[in-house]
């Protein structure tokens, strides 16, 4: 199988030694995704379902440039850094994306992220023609 690495163009990617995804066949595994520009700038200060927002929103765009779509998602787990404050933001934000999909999700607490303004983190796994079905 052929391994094709994506890039979202972040100062991070060479520097630390990571792609934003990776697609083999017709696995795409999405690295940790937070609400930050390509400069490093830290979106949405202080609310966690607008920085979850954007964090699904660029694993959106990631997976159309790696071929797939929201509906190929089968797995997302979500890093909060304060649960009992944010997990209802932050699962609603998920909730707006994949209530018909349903991958199946983690949402554990961590201590911090890689900025002290980042509340949440979100990674995915998709298989491209695992679209769900409507059972």
């Amino acid at each position: 199988m052929r391994r094709r690495n994506i890039s979202s163009g972040g100062k991070w990617e060479p520097e630390v030694g990571y792609s934003r995804a990776v697609r083999i066949g017709d696995r795409i595994l999405i690295s940790g995704t937070t609400a930050a520009s390509n400069d490093g700038t830290v979106l949405y200060p202080g609310d966690a379902y607008l920085q979850a927002s954007a964090a699904l929103n660029l694993l959106e765009r990631t997976l159309v440039d790696a071929g797939a779509n929201l509906g190929d998602v089968v797995r997302t787990r979500m890093y909060v850094t304060h649960i009992d404050r944010d997990s209802e933001a932050v699962g609603r934000a998920h909730g707006e994306r994949f209530s018909r999909i349903r991958p199946a999700a983690t949402m554990v607490e961590v201590r911090r992220l890689i900025h002290p303004d980042m509340l949440v983190e979100i990674e995915a796994e998709a298989v491209i023609g695992g679209e769900a079905s409507s059972q």
